[in-house]
């Protein structure tokens, strides 16, 4: 039993730049020789009654490793203000050239369950030389991620055993294991997470999102979001549509969709993005899986079949000494988010035909967060079941899924039944989902830049179509091209239409093509 490849979404990109976020003790607030000055305290929008303290407080801004870094409170419950509250890590990296300061864009990588933290302090990356001189990046760990109150579901050698499990049940003794495993990993969050376990959904996310701008001092939020980071800017644009101001959505989850669709889709779209590295694998030469795309993916199934039957051996981790076909799958599926990791991936794969399953273990612990040895850098491959089983409902039957992951397979034989199984886990959550897909128009706010990428392998491009079809006022871009998301990743034309948005509101032409 494994994850979909939801999790890291954009926050893969973080990753490659090798940046270290703040540290814990850097984010517990207070005084420090890099205060900055306090924002100007807002009244909470119309409907927000009780939440005024919320809305009123200062950041206190202190040195954080050549950023700032300060602590947000928001309640732990919106719906009861005054049962608790907990701790938000914020970090901003200041614009460049204050003197012509445009404001704040607060910025969202994916997941559910990236760091916005560390996003935000790898800011020359992310955005544009003229975004990045003119705007403070701002980025937040969301509820229950990272430095923000963090679920921690399992022991690290637990995530290990889950993550590695067989993700692709053959038969009704491995159906039961794969069920007692979902229903097992539900039931330790729920005995670790307590009473937040109900409360990190996407719109209370938002929620907090929509304090953290009235503390920035903020008429209205500029936001960037990519991946699930999407579907969280979405959810904040429905909340509060009169607070939206230049907002760019890259690689979309339409809120829409459902549990089933998601994965299909992603089923799907990593088929699609599989066969493009298996033709960038035969036309390099010498490919280790062979001489044309469908031999490849023939060969590439095979593979994963013969590591759930034998798994290989791999050096430098004792923690982890197999690569089964959890991993395998894990570590395949991380170079799809990046074709400048398609060559890795070939050579990954040439060392696991010849037995060692080393290198291909590397690429899954990158894509898990995982530290070289053991243990996780981050908490993302437990929260992110946190947020999603809260934010769609999911079927426990598990009848109904092996009829879904029959069915995937006719359309993604090498993804389908890994991605339908993925969401089981939600069947048996020990908390009912408080949203059900919806749409989302957003009426009243100004116009949104929604990015789709045709060959994206984690968020389809019919889904930023989608989500731009239903918005009340948007300008979709398309980038015709590879990988996971666009902005910042290799198109000057996305990324000048982006910047001119952000810089000068230019709002890109409905429609353009990159």
């Amino acid at each position: 039993m494994t994850v979909r490849p939801l999790p890291l979404l954009a926050g893969l990109l973080v990753a490659a730049t090798a940046l270290a976020g703040c540290s814990l003790e850097d984010l517990r607030g207070g005084e420090g020789s890099g205060s900055s000055a306090a924002s100007t305290p807002q009244t909470p929008p119309a409907g927000t009654t009780g939440l005024e303290r919320f809305y009123a407080q200062q950041l206190s801004w202190s040195d954080c490793s050549g950023a700032q870094c300060a602590q947000l409170t928001v309640p732990v419950d919106y719906e009861d203000p005054e049962a608790g509250t907990i701790r938000i890590a914020v970090l901003k990296v200041p614009a460049k050239r204050q003197s012509r300061r445009i404001g704040a864009l607060v910025v969202n990588p994916g997941g559910p369950g990236g760091s916005g933290v560390d996003y935000a302090r790898a800011a020359d990356f992310i955005v544009g030389s003229g975004v990045r001189e003119r705007y403070d990046v701002v980025g937040f760990d969301p509820r229950g991620v990272g430095r923000s109150a963090p679920i921690d579901c399992v022991t690290d050698d637990q995530l290990d055993d889950f993550l590695g499990a067989d993700p692709t049940p053959d038969d009704p003794s491995e159906e039961r294991a794969f069920a007692r495993g979902a229903a097992a990993f539900a039931t330790s969050c729920a005995r670790t997470a307590g009473s937040l376990l109900a409360h990190v959904s996407t719109e209370d996310a938002a929620r907090d999102m929509d304090v953290l701008r009235a503390a920035l001092g903020e008429d209205q939020l500029t936001y960037l979001g990519k991946s699930y980071g999407t579907y969280l800017g979405a959810t904040y644009a429905d909340l509060f549509p009169t607070r939206v101001g230049r907002f760019v959505l890259d690689g979309v989850v339409a809120p829409d969709l459902t549990s089933e669709e998601i994965n299909l889709g992603q089923a799907e779209g990593f088929e699609l993005a599989t066969r493009t590295w298996a033709d960038y694998c035969v036309q390099e030469g010498a490919c280790p899986l062979g001489d044309s795309v469908e031999t490849v993916m023939e060969n590439l199934r095979g593979f994963l079949a013969d590591v759930d039957a034998s798994p290989l051996t791999r050096t430098g981790d004792t923690a982890v000494s197999q690569l089964t076909e959890g991993w395998a799958s894990l570590g395949i599926a991380a170079a799809m988010y990046d074709e400048g990791s398609w060559g890795t991936l070939v050579d990954a794969m040439r060392d696991a035909l010849a037995g060692d399953g080393t290198a291909l273990m590397q690429l899954a612990d990158q894509y898990a967060d995982r530290n070289p040895g053991g243990g996780y850098a981050g908490n993302i491959m437990e929260v992110i079941y946190a947020v999603n089983c809260l934010d769609k409902p999911e079927s426990s039957s598990v009848s109904a899924h092996e009829q879904q992951a029959q069915e995937a397979q006719q359309e993604a034989p090498t993804w389908g039944a890994y991605l339908m199984w993925s969401s089981l886990v939600c069947g048996y959550w020990p908390v009912p989902a408080v949203s059900t897909p919806h749409t989302v128009a957003a009426t009243g706010a100004e116009p949104i830049v929604v990015i789709g990428t045709t060959r994206d392998p984690a968020t389809p491009y019919d889904w930023s179509v989608r989500l731009h079809d239903q918005l009340d006022k948007a300008s979709l871009i398309t980038y015709d091209g590879d990988g996971h998301t666009a902005y910042t990743r290799s198109n000057a034309c996305v990324d000048d239409a982006v910047d001119a948005w952000y810089l000068d509101g230019t709002l890109p032409e409905d429609g353009l093509r990159c």
